[in-house]
Parts: C-alpha cells; structure tokens; sequence
C-alpha cells in the first residue's frame, strides 16, 4: 500500500481564484491536467514531503499548506492501492509568479474553467473549495489577498469568487460596514469611477473577537459552521 500527497494550491490574481494544475508525466493518464502529487518517502514527514512535492513539479517554496483529507477508495488508483493525503492553500499569485517553473507546464485556471483531471482529482477540489469557503467565513483569511487598503468593490469581488455567488452592491457594502471591522481612510480609488471609492483596513483585532460579524452576509453559512 503507498502513501501519497496530493497539493490543490488556489491562487489570487486581484481578480480571479484560480487552480494550479499541471501535466502528469507519466502512465496513466500521462499528458492529462493533475494537481501536484508524489509518493511519501519512509524517512520525511507529511509536511516535507509536500514541500518537496510542491517544489520539484512547480517550483514553488515556502507556501503553508494545509493537511484537509484523507482519500483511499480501494479502486481510487488503477495501478496500486494508493491511500492521499490532501493538502490545500490560498496564495497571492503575485507573490509567487517569479518562482513557477514551466518543466511540467504548470498552469493556472480559473476556477469556472478547470479542464477534465484524473482519478480523484476533482473531488479533492470540491473538498478544497468547501473548507476554503469555511476558512474564509471563520478568519481574515481573504483579506491578507488584498492590499494594505481596498476597496468595498474589491472585498465584494473576492468574496464573490470564493462564493461562487452574486451580492448586490449596496446591500453587500450596507452589510459589511455594519459590522464595524473596516476602517476607512481619508483616501479615494479614482480608477473606477469620477466619484471614486473610499479605501478601507481591516480592523484585525475587532476580527478576531467579533468574527461572527460577518456571517450575516456569506451565503449559507450553516453548510460550513455545521458544528461549531
């Protein structure tokens, strides 16, 4: 029976969630899109070994990740028994954009338009996608792939996306300053529009004791607090 580590790394590009997948190098399935996956060697921890994973098919380091899900259907692999271990995490694609490597056409997707992947590999997905959404609803995860200071229509928007859902302008920016958490600073975004829109920060501290806050306005969010 092998151990193996599966990596579903989302990234954040300002403007859309995205997947990072590559092209398996070998049969099965060799050429088809997979997320990053190799085998546990006997002397390495989970963690190293999803390090190690992570940076030899993208080149990617230093990215926490975090262990969500254990897969082992007895038929998940053709080859051999094969029992994953899922890692998951959000990064800021900016961030990480020089360090990408192209060696096994490692390639990011929006999230509405991943292509076919192999075996399991889209319910890891969709487990990701759940406890990504649960994160983001109990921690100012989103926010940290924000800048310093943004806008509503920029929380608004990543909140949409991780979502996969539609608020209305003015009742989302109604909510969302209800809660108290933004503090908004004397400067304006004139990008967008004439009138321009105010800058806000995120209130850390206040997150942190009143989290609950923001509940009010994620769509459904008992199917991710279940339990709590």
């Amino acid at each position: 029976m092998l151990v193996a580590i599966d990596c579903i790394i989302f990234g954040f590009d300002g403007r859309n969630i995205k997947l990072l997948l590559i092209k398996r190098g070998f049969e099965p399935e060799k050429g088809k899109w997979s997320l990053m996956g190799g085998f546990v060697r006997p002397d390495e921890s989970l963690e190293l070994a999803s390090a190690r994973i992570l940076k030899k098919l993208t080149g990617l380091e230093s990215v926490f990740m975090e262990q969500l899900h254990v897969l082992g259907d007895t038929n998940r692999d053709p080859v051999e028994r094969t029992i994953s271990i899922v890692h998951a995490a959000l990064i800021d694609i900016s961030r990480y954009e020089k360090q990408l490597t192209s060696e096994y056409h490692a390639e990011w997707f929006n999230l509405k338009e991943v292509p076919p992947l192999i075996f399991d590999h889209e319910r890891m997905v969709n487990i990701a996608k759940k406890h990504l959404r649960y994160k983001a609803a109990l921690h100012p995860l989103l926010f940290e792939l924000l800048p310093a200071k943004f806008t509503i229509p920029q929380l608004q928007h990543l909140f949409e996306e991780v979502y996969e859902t539609n608020f209305d302008n003015r009742n989302f920016s109604r909510k969302i300053l209800s809660t108290g958490l933004l503090i908004r600073q004397k400067e304006k975004d004139k990008n967008s529009s004439k009138k321009g829109a105010y800058y806000f920060k995120l209130d850390k501290r206040k997150y942190t004791e009143h989290f609950r806050s923001f509940l009010h306005f994620i769509p459904n969010p008992e199917k991710f607090l279940k339990g709590l």
